[in-house]
């Protein structure tokens, strides 16, 4: 009876209601979970470890002095989403996603949204992800977000809120295909039983949307996938990506740019290239035009895809959308361009740079999550309630100096999911990280990357902060609401 003396302790919980009481469509999983002895669940669990690093699939935190690589740690109770919640979040983030590339093609062409004040001028201009070099881009079939991930946390109220756009070089895909690979092995019945949506079909759809963006409407495209290579953090996704697609991974050394053109140095001979899957970013793509001593990227391939020869996925410069300082205003960008309320709630944000929401954060720093906004995984964060006054007056002179860079948030009382921790199954915070690929249409894989936070009581899910994940299973039926 795996599951007997589990509590919810208050929080929402992702499989249970009320302590001892699953939610109707998490009964079937919980059913059999509770088939299982602690030690059948823990041999389980050591399995499941042992495939994911006998895969290779590993990553680094750069600094980390015990080692360059390692698998992320993965929790083998998955999360559920209800087929109606789900239906929702599908909808939110489609409409999220068409409303942030028709602000970025705004911004680096018309700019009529400046001009009729929705949004600060200067807050576009003094953002470090505003890139002049991109200003007159028309990516191919004007999309400039082909590959996202949007972070959602479900709040104490049950509802989910979108916590920040990743819209540059979201990773973690590879966690999902293959948690969902181990998971099938590790608890097949469940997967008898349940109708879960698939995931296994993502390289088709990420090989399609780079297809339909080729330039000239090749019908056989060289897509390629550009690494900055074995020493990034995310390398194994590179390879991971590349070998789902059918496609080589290469490394910046591996092309040149000749007559705006982009080639790769093959066996056979320079071999012209259509599309590139970059996971470079953007101050390393082209030392001609931004870091002059990047050695990771192509000269002059910012050339060719100003000529229409090269189609690069994610357009450069759509990290103007994911500043976290614009995300407070997406609500407005959705109403502004689409002329619709917005479908997935923010969660409140204070801007530094405004004088009441400069003050009001600096006095209570104890209770808000201070974020900086040019930075992820965990970096540049204060967690107030979490914090020891000497963070928080650290924190306090870091705005103070440069207000542009931070934000700050209310602390939500993150949902829970039950999470093996040791010879217990303990509730454990988690976050959710849906991936959306947007080429003839937006497609939003129905599952996606829980983090979880393995520490107790922490809210940070980051791996670099001891992070882990876990599978999370889309019911198909969309009447079982959570």
């Amino acid at each position: 009876m795996a599951l007997e003396t589990y509590k919810t302790d208050g929080f929402y919980d992702e499989l249970f209601a009320d302590n001892g009481v699953a939610h109707p469509g998490a009964r079937p999983l919980v059913a059999q979970l509770d088939t299982l002895s602690r030690a059948e669940l823990k041999r389980r669990q050591k399995l499941a470890e042992d495939i994911l690093y006998q895969s290779g699939n590993t990553f680094n935190v750069y600094g980390d002095k015990k080692g360059t690589e390692k698998i992320l740690p993965f929790d083998i109770i998955p999360r559920m989403v209800s087929g109606a919640d789900w239906a929702k979040l599908e909808r939110g983030i489609a409409q999220r996603i068409t409303a942030l590339n028709l602000f970025i093609q705004d911004i680096y062409n018309d700019q009529k949204i400046l001009k009729d004040k929705v949004i600060p001028a200067e807050l576009i201009f003094s953002s470090a992800c505003y890139l002049k070099p991109c200003e007159g881009l028309k990516p191919p079939k004007g999309v400039w977000t082909h590959i996202s991930g949007t972070d959602f946390v479900r709040d104490g109220d049950g509802e989910f809120y979108v916590l920040e756009d990743n819209l540059r070089c979201p990773s973690g895909i590879s966690y999902v295909l293959e948690n969902r690979a181990v998971l099938k092995r590790i608890l097949p019945a469940a997967f008898h039983t349940l109708k879960i949506r698939p995931v296994s079909d993502y390289g088709d759809h990420l090989y399609k949307t780079l297809k339909h963006i080729a330039p000239h409407g090749k019908d056989d495209p060289n897509i390629i996938v550009l690494t900055p290579g074995i020493y990034n953090s995310a390398y194994f996704e590179h390879a991971y990506l590349a070998q789902q697609m059918g496609v080589p991974l290469a490394q910046g050394s591996d092309l040149v740019v000749e007559d705006d053109i982009v080639y790769m140095r093959t066996t056979e001979g320079l071999k012209q290239v259509d599309v590139i899957y970059r996971r470079i970013d953007d101050e390393f793509l082209d030392p001609q035009i931004f870091r002059k001593e990047s050695l990771l990227g192509v000269p002059g391939i910012m050339g060719a895809y100003r000529k229409g020869n090269v189609a690069l996925a994610n357009a450069p410069g759509t990290g103007i959308a994911d500043d976290k300082a614009i995300y407070a205003y997406v609500p407005k960008i959705i109403k502004y361009y689409l002329g619709e309320d917005a479908i997935a709630n923010n969660v409140p944000t204070y801007i530094c740079e405004d004088d009441t929401d400069r003050e009001y954060v600096l006095a209570n720093l104890d209770k808000l999550v201070v974020k900086a906004v040019n930075l992820s995984g965990g970096y540049g964060m204060l967690i107030g309630p979490k914090s020891t006054k000497a963070e928080q007056k650290e924190f306090a002179a870091l705005i103070k100096a440069k207000p542009r860079d931070y934000i700050a948030q209310p602390t939500l009382s993150l949902s829970r999911a039950p999470t093996l921790i040791g010879n217990s199954i303990e509730g454990r915070h988690v976050d959710f990280r849906p991936y959306s690929l947007y080429g003839e249409e937006i497609f939003t894989l129905p599952g996606g990357l829980t983090r979880v936070a393995l520490k107790k009581g922490s809210l940070v899910v980051n791996s670099s902060e001891g992070g882990g994940s876990k599978d999370t299973w889309v019911l198909e039926d969309e009447g079982e609401a959570n």
